[in-house]
C-alpha cells in the first residue's frame, strides 16, 4: 500500500463566483460540506464582487452555512501577473506558467498542513476553473500531499 492510499483523503473545493446567483454559490458550499473558504483573490473588496465583498461574504458565510472565512493572497497571483494577464500581454499558459512558480517560490505548504484545506474551498472570480488560478493551486496541493482530491464547484 503506498503512503497516500494509507492517508484519509482530503477534499478541497473551488468556486468562482462570477455568472453564479447568491442562492446558487451558497447552495453549493453547503451542498459540498465546505467548512471554510479561502479566498485567494488579490482584490476582494472590488465593487465588481457583488456580494462576495469581503465584509459581505465573511457575514453571509458564516450566517447563511456556518462556514469560516479567511483571506489568502499567498495563493493570489501578484499584481503585475495578474494585470498583465488581464491586460492581454500575457497569454494563459504564460500567466499559468509564471503562477506556478510563484507557488513554488511561495511554498505555501512548507507551513500547512493538509487538515488545513479539508473540506476547504478555493474561492475565485471566474467562472470555471479553467483559466483560473485557484485550479492552480488546487494542482499544487495535489502534487504535495497525494491524498488531496480536487471538486470544482
Amino acid at each position: 500500500m503506498t503512503e497516500s492510499q494509507t492517508k484519509p483523503p482530503v477534499d478541497v473545493f473551488t468556486i468562482g463566483f462570477t455568472g453564479k446567483s447568491a442562492e446558487q454559490f451558497f447552495q453549493l458550499l453547503q451542498n459540498a460540506g465546505v467548512r471554510l473558504l479561502i479566498d485567494t483573490r488579490l482584490n476582494n473588496v472590488s465593487q465588481l464582487a457583488g456580494f462576495t465583498k469581503r465584509r459581505d461574504l465573511e457575514y453571509f458565510l458564516r450566517a447563511i452555512g456556518g462556514i469560516a472565512y479567511v483571506h489568502d493572497t499567498e495563493l493570489a497571483p501578484t499584481a503585475e501577473i495578474l494585470d498583465a494577464y488581464k491586460k492581454k500581454r500575457m497569454k494563459w499558459d504564460e500567466y499559468e506558467t509564471h503562477f506556478k512558480t510563484l507557488l513554488e517560490r511561495r511554498a505555501p505548504a512548507d507551513h500547512r498542513q493538509p487538515a488545513d484545506f479539508d473540506r476547504a474551498c478555493l474561492l475565485c472570480s471566474e467562472p470555471t476553473p479553467e483559466h483560473c488560478h485557484r485550479r492552480l493551486v488546487g494542482e499544487y496541493l495535489r502534487r504535495t500531499w497525494p491524498q488531496v482530491v480536487i471538486h470544482h464547484l
